[in-house]
């Protein structure tokens, strides 16, 4: 996006803010929040492109409260002003007229504080028309399949107290499969702010490998307890489980965490685990849907011992604790697990004999109160002999608690992470990921 288009789009939602401001009522208080992108979507498959183009999209979010009620309605955002102002308007108006039928609220959060901040994160991504030969060069021969986003997203608030931020950021993302002839399949992912063809070579290469692997025959594992190593992208996959019933200080409060034994300390992870919040990178704002803004860093899980959940006004509110700027469903944004001592050479060796798990699929939670994590293995995982990979395996489901897997059986985590991108497109882009370490761990438990 051109910087006077950027521009354009913050003059124009502040103008929407002090229009707004105007407007209200004295015993009035109201929310505006922007999503808004423009991105370049491409799909391939059979390394050919399917679908191309162009994607121009935003939305306002608008909460009136009053008298300890609140009501929220969604309208188109345009950037041309007398087209968003008309829709703000219509939108403030039937919000007055049906906020007096609503139930009290007593949790309700109040705009307070008038903070500001302002990111712009620029980018150096691929020309619309470098995209196709720039991604197919090295897949050209494969059955290549993934899409490509990239382009600028914008996240943005404001509210009658005073408090206005504006995020916008360059990004692409871009999530692939390679498939063999016999229907198998290695994922992978490549995201950032600048499109680095050296990593892209790298990550392509790597694919390739672990393709050539899977053409030997599937090796049938019987249902038991194996030392396995877990790459970064499966690591993630776990992680996402704990934004699920576990660091949400509402779920403890309630007793659906996962990690109420944590919070209760009748248990502890590994020494080697910990968890927190980053915002440095920059890949996410750190207001949340009330303009509050997180700290740079929030620790979580500090060498197995459970220091903070995540806590938003309202949970703040209902059960009388301190605040610490989390969105509104108190889950992760920008998790990090702190890196171990495996050396990326030392992989197959440490793991001896066992499996090596490339991706997770269909997690759920078995038993959220004893933090058992059900799934299934998907995407270039094998087995291991001697250090050395065998063969490719046939599917399995397991079932194992966090409190083993990241506690007694965690042996170690790998000295580097990985940056794993949300890559999710149906509603919106995704912002951020997750920065993860490959893990390795003792008698895992598959169960089929």
């Amino acid at each position: 996006m051109k910087v006077e288009e950027l521009s354009a789009l913050e003059v124009s939602f502040n103008r929407l803010i002090e229009s707004l401001l105007l407007k209200k009522l004295e015993n009035e208080q109201f929310t505006v929040r922007l999503s808004s992108e423009i991105s370049q979507f491409t799909r391939f498959n059979h390394a050919k492109v399917r679908q191309t183009g162009c994607v121009t999209d935003g939305w306002i979010e608008l909460t009136l409260m009053k008298e300890q009620r609140n009501s929220v309605r969604q309208f188109p955002f345009t950037g041309n002003w007398q087209v968003d102002w008309e829709l703000a308007y219509t939108a403030l108006q039937e919000l007055r007229d049906e906020i007096i039928l609503l139930p009290i609220d007593p949790y309700l959060v109040l705009p307070s504080g008038n903070n500001t901040s302002r990111e712009i994160h620029s980018g150096n991504l691929l020309a619309a028309e470098a995209v196709v030969p720039t991604v197919l060069e090295l897949v050209a021969e494969l059955d290549f399949t993934g899409i490509y986003a990239g382009g600028v997203v914008i996240k943005a608030y404001g509210d009658s107290s005073g408090k206005k931020h504006w995020f916008a950021t360059e990004y692409f993302t871009l999530d692939y499969s390679l498939f063999s002839t016999s229907g198998q399949a290695v994922k992978g992912t490549f995201a950032g702010s600048d499109w680095d063809k050296s990593i892209y070579i790298a990550k392509i290469s790597e694919a390739k490998k672990q393709l050539e692997l899977l053409a030997h025959p599937a090796k049938e594992l019987p249902r038991g307890q194996y030392r396995t190593y877990f790459a970064p992208a499966a690591v993630a996959d776990l992680l996402l489980m704990l934004s699920w019933g576990s660091v949400s200080e509402a779920d403890i409060q309630q007793g659906n965490s996962s990690l109420a034994a944590l919070w209760r300390k009748e248990k502890q992870l590994s020494p080697a685990f910990s968890l927190k919040e980053n915002f440095q990178r920059g890949l996410v704002p750190r207001f949340n849907e009330l303009g509050e803004i997180a700290a740079p860093e929030l620790p979580i899980i500090e060498k197995g011992h459970l220091i903070n959940t995540l806590v938003n006004s309202r949970t703040a509110k209902e059960y009388k604790k301190p605040a610490n700027g989390a969105n509104g469903s108190e889950t992760l944004r920008a998790p990090e697990i702190s890196p171990g001592n495996l050396g990326f050479e030392q992989i197959l060796p440490s793991l001896d004999k066992g499996l090596y798990l490339s991706n997770l699929h269909y997690l759920n939670w078995s038993d959220r109160h004893t933090g058992r994590v059900t799934g299934m293995t998907r995407y270039a995982c094998f087995w291991v002999e001697n250090g050395e990979i065998i063969a490719p395996i046939e599917n399995l489901r397991f079932d194992e608690s966090l409190y083993r897997f990241w506690g007694e059986n965690l042996i170690d985590l790998t000295n580097f992470q990985d940056f794993i991108p949300e890559v999710g497109t149906y509603d919106s882009r995704q912002l951020g990921g997750s920065l993860v370490p490959g893990m390795l761990v003792e008698d895992f438990t598959y169960t089929l």
